[in-house]
């Protein structure tokens, strides 16, 4: 899905530094051979007896790994070592607690804030925010300014804002979907998600840092008649990172495509799972 080419964001605008806003990147429907109706009901691929038997592998090696470090021991013992079951050999609450710098202390509206003033805060920081400016508020005049306003350094939120307003435009709007005013069509769930899957600090100094995070998208409507079904990216969006106000914000991002791993042989969901899973699971507050 491409959002038009008004005001410089077209599909080639990866160089745009603010093309991670809001869904409106690229976006790439492949279509099975045969599917048909609203893209959801595609045959199943036959399924490949060696991807199977590695998969199988694989999940395996992961089941045994997590047992093996669900019982293993940390706790001081009592002098029974031959009692696997006393309560000395339990691990102790410490060993499975979470490490390093608490992420978040606070929140500003919907937007986890309050990050540390390290390496490991920006990065939580660029995660929170990547999530936040892919989200279905941006496609809302008034959440718009509120997501922008929390997540950028109050330097660039007037111009950002002035753009954005250009971009999310009624055209661009019923493009995606949705009606001129931003609304969702009765009868359908709109999907506009970020989800990051790794960050990395690719500079820091002093009070300034840029994070890139790799994401995965899910865009496009769901319901029955929809005529665009959800669909998922990979992109890696890289922030510019500056401390303000006792927080991190945003000076500028940019986006490039992936990377991008092969498509599995999962059956496609009916529009109608694809939005009960939407409205059925919430997000997350992301930290590293």
């Amino acid at each position: 899905m491409s959002h038009g080419d008004e005001n410089g964001y077209d599909s080639g605008r990866t160089d745009d530094e603010y093309s991670t806003i809001g869904g409106t990147r690229q976006t790439r429907t492949r279509l099975p051979d045969g599917a048909g109706g609203d893209g959801y009901n595609a045959p199943r691929r036959p399924a490949r007896a060696s991807r199977s038997l590695i998969t199988m592998a694989g999940v395996v090696v992961l089941l045994i790994a997590a047992i093996a470090f669900a019982n293993m021991g940390g706790g001081r013992g009592d002098g029974n070592d031959g009692d696997s079951a006393s309560a000395g050999n339990k691990p102790e609450a410490a060993s499975t607690a979470a490490t390093g710098t608490k992420p978040v202390t606070g929140k500003n509206g919907t937007i986890p804030s309050g990050f540390a003033h390290d390496e490991q805060g920006a990065q939580s920081a660029a995660s929170n925010y990547a999530v936040a400016l892919g989200s279905v508020g941006m496609f809302n005049a008034h959440t718009r300014r509120s997501i922008v306003e929390t997540t950028h350094d109050p330097a660039v939120v007037e111009n950002l804002l002035t753009a954005l307003t250009k971009a999310y435009s009624p055209g661009f709007l019923e493009n995606v979907g949705l009606n001129k005013d931003g609304t969702t069509p009765s009868g359908l769930t709109f999907v506009s998600r970020t989800i990051p899957v790794g960050t990395k600090v690719v500079e820091r100094s002093g009070d300034t840092a840029t994070v890139e995070v790799w994401c995965t998208g899910l865009v496009g409507m769901a319901g029955q008649g929809s005529t665009k079904p959800v669909t998922a990216t990979w992109f890696t969006i890289s922030e510019k990172l500056k401390w303000v106000g006792g927080d991190w914000r945003i000076e500028s991002s940019s986006q490039k495509e992936g990377p991008t791993p092969v498509n599995g042989d999962n059956r496609a969901s009916t529009a109608d799972e694809i939005a009960g899973a939407v409205e059925g699971y919430g997000g997350f507050t992301y930290a590293r």
